[in-house]
């Protein structure tokens, strides 16, 4: 394949996968595209002609950079919650339709589980579990035994069902949770003073200080104003509890737990910081550097 119009069109056909492989390694779309991206520049410097499999080629590409990424000391530093470092504009938010697929594909409280493991071990398993590579394709791209690599994707798969929640979250509730985010990510107050109960409470507690929020009409108020937060943050369950994490650069800074009684949120909690967020889902271990 040495006409480049014809490179061209095979890259955009496989840039969907792509983006998705780096999506589930790094947790963070901007990255994800910065990393495919830069995988299509390289693709540009190397003759076409001798790359026996391009698509395995531009996977193990993909998953390298990916890696590095993962390995860099800015995101092994990644500072707590702080207003200063959300950027200047959201990511676009993916629709109720996107989270479910997403979630059937990866599972329950993936992301969460995911911020727990090193680096090669979050490649190992993302690559074998969620996209079906071969061991002897994984140990190439990690430069690894195939025994090296089986022991890394067990562990992490060990991590993941160690988290699974301890009962099953009802349909009502799940569908409550996403239409809470729906309506922060929009700042509808309306309907956000809708789904709590009247008597709702917020518990914040952010390491450094705590508060708490009384009352639907409060709640929703500070609710609304939280757009940008909402739409860097997704769906999952703790501890068999609906839950919204906030995700920046890949990093969760904070969660926020739902008490739901007869279809109404009758309680939130919100968990930020480092030694807040220890004892979520084993992320103790994601505090320090990964090696």
């Amino acid at each position: 394949m040495t006409d480049p119009r014809m490179l061209a069109r095979w890259f955009q056909s496989q840039r969907p996968r792509l983006v998705a492989i780096a999506v589930n390694l790094l947790g963070d779309a901007a990255e994800a595209e910065d990393v495919v991206q830069d995988a299509w520049l390289r693709l540009q410097r190397v003759d076409p002609a001798g790359i026996d499999n391009l698509a395995a080629w531009m996977t193990t590409v993909v998953s390298r950079l990916s890696l590095d990424v993962l390995r860099s000391a800015r995101r092994r530093h990644e500072a707590p919650l702080s207003a200063e470092r959300w950027p200047a504009h959201a990511d676009v938010a993916p629709s109720p339709e996107d989270e479910a697929s997403a979630a059937d594909r990866v599972g329950v409280a993936l992301l969460v589980v995911l911020e727990t493991l090193g680096p090669a071990e979050r490649l190992s398993f993302v690559l074998h579990d969620v996209f079906g590579l071969s061991f002897p394709e994984v140990a190439a791209i990690l430069d690894r035994s195939e025994a090296s690599a089986r022991k890394l994707a067990s562990r992490a798969r060990a991590r993941v069902r160690g988290a699974a929640p301890s009962r099953a979250v009802s349909r009502t509730d799940d569908r409550l949770v996403a239409a809470w985010l729906r309506a922060a990510r929009e700042g509808e107050f309306a309907t956000l003073l809708e789904l709590l109960d009247e008597g709702a409470v917020l518990r914040a507690d952010y390491g450094t200080h705590s508060e708490t929020i009384r009352g639907a009409r409060d709640i929703a108020e500070r609710a609304a104003l939280s757009a940008k937060l909402a739409a860097n943050s997704t769906r999952v369950l703790i501890n068999g509890r609906p839950a919204v994490a906030a995700v920046v650069r890949g990093r969760i800074v904070s969660v926020m737990l739902f008490g739901i009684q007869r279809g109404r949120i009758t309680a939130l909690e919100v968990l930020a910081g480092p030694d807040r967020l220890h004892a979520i889902a084993g992320l103790d271990e994601a505090v320090g550097p990964h090696t």
